[in-house]
């Protein structure tokens, strides 16, 4: 999910340095698990309706090439301030806010940017992101401990940093030289900054090792499994059938190998789709006989107890029953009951409703149910 900015909200990426702690090519331009550390920076901002990419003079070709279309491009400095003031100059006019965004920290969250909006949005003339220091603090020399400082009241800044654009734009021309970043030309020009909430993961790309660092911190993003289970049966000879796991006196049965438990079937391939097992087909043959007649609870714990082994955790089912009869709504309640003991899950991430087909096809004519499922599974 992206931050969608509100009207007049635009984005500064700045990435006209060469990065040449990090080794290499500039570090923002180098691979980070398959894309380059630069487009995931920049695609954190792209519900901003305007975006402007700096860029070193060496790099405009292939910032071009990968960007062009979706950001405004200029040219950088020879300082950061300087490269800082070609992005604001490409947006006179065009912004009343703007946050300016460190090209090498591809790792910006939707919070950490949601904050810095959220404090504008109330008011304040600048905000920024931090983390407070918490490690103890030394000075030293020649690799000796020369001396301590205090702790308290001191924040490692991040990015971004975020402004009302006129007054960061009259904040650099009064102090063009270098500053750290945008907050201490903030300052020296009297605006009020507000510390927002940053994060651990919201890293700047320095050194070799840091790649490595976001690379694990990418690998631990979630997984997210979606799977969808479609199941029909036809009527039969009966007084009941079975749905979702709740006997249900009806004037006809359903005709199935087992025993033909229309939403429970429909759920089961839900979760093997998921975790692409196939159909329960694939795990419980129908050509078998032991499974003729067999409650399919088998089936669907099946299914649970797979993805648990996997690691997953079920984040959400969604059973729909498709039938002009019998009358699902007073059932619905024991089924999603039933249907999260089976997966022993907590009954609130399980839904079951019911819809006609107002009288069309097989379902409208009363020749049997239909079951439409979708199941989310998620692993940290």
């Amino acid at each position: 999910m992206t931050v969608k900015a509100p009207a007049g909200y635009a984005a500064i990426v700045t990435a006209a340095g060469r990065g040449t702690r990090a080794g290499g090519e500039p570090k923002q331009w180098r691979d980070l698990a398959g894309r380059s550390v630069l487009a995931r920076s920049l695609e954190a901002f792209a519900g901003f309706g305007r975006v402007v990419l700096v860029v070193h003079p060496d790099d405009m070709a292939r910032a071009i090439r990968d960007f062009a279309g979706g950001v405004t491009i200029v040219t950088g400095g020879d300082t950061r301030a300087a490269s800082v003031m070609a992005g604001l100059q490409a947006l006179e006019g065009q912004a009343t806010h703007v946050l300016i965004h460190d090209g090498a920290r591809p790792l910006v969250s939707d919070a950490v940017i949601g904050g810095v909006i959220d404090a504008l949005q109330a008011g304040a003339p600048a905000a920024a992101p931090a983390l407070p220091v918490t490690d103890a603090l030394w000075r030293g020399q020649d690799s000796a401990v020369t001396g301590t400082a205090r702790r308290e009241g001191l924040f490692r800044a991040q990015t971004p940093q975020g402004f009302t654009l006129d007054q960061i734009s009259a904040a650099h021309r009064l102090h063009p030289d270098n500053a750290a970043d945008d907050v201490e030309l903030a300052l020296k020009a009297g605006i009020a900054v507000a510390i927002t909430p940053g994060s651990e993961d919201n890293l700047k790309i320095t050194f070799p090792a840091d790649f490595a660092r976001a690379e694990r911190i990418l690998g631990g993003a979630m997984d997210i499994r979606l799977g969808n289970g479609y199941d029909v049966h036809a009527f039969g000879p009966g007084d009941h059938v079975w749905l979702c796991g709740v006997r249900i006196a009806h004037d006809a049965g359903l005709a199935g190998h087992s025993d033909a438990d229309v939403g429970m079937h429909a759920l089961t391939d839900a979760l093997y789709g998921a975790l692409a097992e196939g159909d329960i087909g694939r795990h419980f043959p129908p050509s078998d006989p032991q499974w003729k007649g067999a409650d399919s609870a088998i089936f669907l714990r099946h299914a649970a107890d797979l993805f648990r082994s996997r690691g997953f955790a079920l984040g959400n089912a969604d059973v729909t029953l498709i039938c002009e009869a019998p009358k699902i709504g007073p059932h619905a309640a024991a089924m999603q009951a039933r249907l999260a003991a089976i997966m022993d899950v907590e009954a609130s991430r399980v839904s079951v409703k019911a819809t006609t087909s107002e009288r069309l096809g097989f379902t409208g004519r009363r020749e049997g149910i239909a079951a439409i499922a979708t199941a989310a599974l998620t692993k940290a």
